[in-house]
């Protein structure tokens, strides 16, 4: 507990705190007693009388908290700087609290584990495997820098042997200088211009190596997100997706292309000047190695500390991208209701942990880099001190000195490479192993594999029999129970039903986006489950839904991605059907026009025509229409819907429609409630029934005569 105030009045406080009393008089005269619990560092406030205090109505701040510590803790020294990096927030019990944040996320389950998975070693392998060979020659070039490296002191001590040899008597013994000294400048030159050729080798190899594997990678990766199913993509979000295919792939080559290249030079330097230094001079390198697994042991138990750590940071830089995702992809949304403030608040409140957590990362590295340095150095002055005892014994020349300290200088430098390294080592070992997890996982439906039917014996029944379903993230509600419906070849049969019925379920099973519980779907006899998937979507069922996404490219582009292989002319002909050539060709780019992200330059009406032709284009036997017209105005509906009636003939359609009037010439209408098939039938049979549909019937009519009556 942290007591703010000083004399006789903050004792009386204190007591009243150890016997649980909270005295209030006055709203004015309260001073906060935040109480640390726990390791979260959360705080309880205490509101306390005292007449003779200076402080009221607000609560102190938390920056005098430092000061008062170091008067009222003399040997609290850990305390004091725990309360300087700590924000401390203390506040009276009269104050008005402070308006929260508003989180859209409330409630929503965050679909990151609790903890990575172990790094997969034998898929990274895997991934290495074709770049062995740029591996192999980066490794070679690094470990002739490394032992050039050590060669340098060697010779560098040769050098000032030399000029220490040099004296005013030796000059008079007719010595030469630039003789004695050519020998060993020629072999530190040629060890110099060594190390310069294999420094450019190494980067150039690690170089090609590391942007291959990271293609590589990122192609897996993306793959293995385009095969798994729409259960997948319900449980985690697009941010957190492209997080894992962008910053994290990054974070894994930039960490692997540092370990090679400074992780051999360091370990193979650190091994070579250390056996230099026990040639140079046992004494000095018993001294030196003493020490050394010191600093090894702290770096070991501070390492898995920081994994910790690096992995909740990046969760956390995770959490931001997808709030920042989602806010951008629905940025009409957000404009629509003016919850700009609150999305900024939001995506600020995300940022500020992640900083603080990445903050308290960098802090745990620079204590382990600064605690190495400053441990090294002492090495180094340890050796100058050691050493000068040694040459006034005459045990040691003052140039073994010198390639000495060089060599031990080599050692600090590469230490300190390894502590800088470690740090980066730790942020790509958890991405790696996030971006591993993801390679690995595989969908409980295929993409492709299974029987595909002959298109020219394709009739196109459609069986639902005795159906449950429950969705993956709701496993315990289930949607479907016991649904039977049989859709015979050729037949208009529509869905209709209250809102939450499952009517859209039954679309989603028939284009397999996900798989029944119990029960089966069969198409002309044959299991759904038993079909090819890819062939199944591609081929035989068009699906038009209530709001149709178009990609940021033209609007050929867009008709032409139902059938890849379509020509100019075929996609025309589709758009002439979905009845949208016109408004098409009244653009000033005609099929060339741009429809913007997710194509918000055109209308819903243009925008449904334009995704029927899509749908068309493939010239699938079954059609299924998701409300197809239900978010259309009365006019845009009538040209969608005339639209639709001129491409139904020779199909299997299953409708599923809000507006009734939209499904009166349909076959069959089966109106579903509660995951199951209430009535079959035709519009009048079921309207003289006087069940659900007639209610359903009469209930539109009522909300089309409010309309009326109120203009809308």
């Amino acid at each position: 507990m942290m007591l703010l105030g000083c004399g006789s009045p903050a004792q009386r406080i204190l007591t009243q705190v150890k016997h649980g009393l909270s005295l209030v008089r006055s709203s004015e005269m309260c001073v906060r007693l935040p109480l640390r619990q726990g390791r979260a560092g959360n705080f309880r406030n205490f509101a306390v009388s005292e007449a003779t205090q200076t402080v009221r109505g607000r609560g102190v701040p938390g920056e005098g908290i430092s000061l008062l510590l170091r008067v009222s803790i003399g040997t609290g020294c850990f305390l004091t700087v725990k309360a300087l990096t700590t924000p401390v927030f203390s506040e009276c019990k009269a104050h008005k609290p402070a308006k929260e944040i508003y989180d859209r996320r409330l409630g929503a389950e965050d679909s990151k584990d609790t903890k990575d998975p172990p790094f997969d070693w034998l898929a990274f392998w895997y991934l290495l495997k074709p770049q062995l060979h740029h591996f192999l020659a980066a490794v070679v070039s690094a470990l002739v820098v490394s032992l050039a490296n050590i060669q340098v002191p060697i010779l560098l001590g040769e050098v000032v042997n030399v000029v220490a040899r040099f004296t005013s008597e030796a000059a008079r013994e007719g010595r030469s200088f630039p003789q004695e000294i050519a020998a060993p400048v020629l072999k530190l030159v040629k060890y110099y211009f060594i190390q310069a050729a294999f420094t450019l080798s190494y980067i150039s190899f690690l170089t090609r190596m590391g942007e291959r594997i990271a293609d590589d990678l990122r192609k897996q990766l993306f793959a293995t997100l385009l095969k798994q199913d729409m259960a997948f993509y319900d449980q985690h979000k697009t941010g957190e997706l492209v997080n894992r295919l962008t910053a994290d792939v990054q974070d894994f080559k930039s960490s692997f292309k540092l370990c090679i290249s400074q992780g051999m030079r360091s370990v193979t330097q650190i091994i070579g000047c250390g056996i230099s230094l026990y040639m140079i001079s046992p004494q000095l390198a018993g001294l030196t190695g003493v020490f050394v697994p010191v600093v090894i042991g702290v770096g070991t138990a501070l390492g898995s500390l920081l994994r910790s750590l690096s992995r909740e940071a990046q969760h956390q830089v995770a959490r931001a991208t997808a709030v920042a995702d989602e806010c951008l992809a629905n940025m009409r949304t957000v404009r629509a209701f003016a919850m700009e403030d609150s999305e900024k608040n939001l995506f600020t409140q995300e940022l500020d942990k992640s900083r603080q957590l990445n903050e308290a990362l960098g802090m745990g590295i620079g204590i382990f880099q600064a605690g190495s340095n400053l441990f090294l150095n002492g090495i180094v002055l340890g050796c100058l001190w050691c050493g000068g005892q040694l040459m006034a014994t005459s045990q040691l020349q003052p140039g073994d000195l010198m390639s000495f300290l060089v060599a031990a200088q080599t050692i600090q430098k590469s230490l300190a490479q390894l502590g800088i390294m470690f740090g980066t080592y730790v942020r790509g070992i958890s991405a790696g192993a996030r971006v591993f997890e993801y390679i690995k996982l595989q969908p409980t439906i295929p993409m492709k594999g299974g029987k595909i039917i002959p298109y020219h014996t394709l009739m196109g029944n459609i069986e639902f029999r005795n159906v449950s379903f429950a969705y993956p993230t709701r496993s315990n509600q289930e949607v479907l129970h016991d649904f039977s419906l049989s859709i015979p070849a050729g037949s208009i049969v529509a869905l209709v039903g209250v809102s939450g019925g499952g009517k859209s379920t039954v679309a989603q099973l028939l284009e397999r986006f996900y798989d029944v519980s119990s029960g089966s779907i069969t198409i002309d006899g044959e299991d759904l489950r038993s079909l090819d998937p890819s062939w199944l979507r591609g081929r035989v069922i068009g699906f038009i839904n209530q709001e149709p996404v178009l990609f940021a490219t033209s609007i050929m582009e867009n008709i032409r991605y139902g059938f890849p292989g379509a020509t100019d002319a075929e996609v025309i002909e589709a758009a002439k059907k979905a009845n949208a050539h016109n408004f098409i060709k009244a653009f000033p780019s005609g099929y060339n026009t741009v429809v913007g992200e997710r194509g918000v330059t055109v209308s819903g009406g243009q925008k449904q025509r334009i995704a029927i032709a899509r749908a068309l284009l493939k010239n699938p036997r079954i059609l299924v229409l998701d409300e197809a017209t239900s978010a259309l105005d009365a006019e845009s509906e009538a040209v969608v819907q005339a639209a639709l009636e001129s491409c139904l003939e020779g199909r299997t359609v299953l409708v599923i429609a809000h507006r009734l009037s939209t499904i009166q010439k349909a076959d069959v209408i089966a109106v579903m409630s509660n995951g199951k098939l209430a009535e079959t039938g035709k519009h009048e049979t079921l309207k003289k029934a006087g069940g659900i549909y007639a209610e359903l019937i009469r209930q539109q009519q009522r909300e089309e005569r409010a309309s009326k009556t109120w203009g809308f």
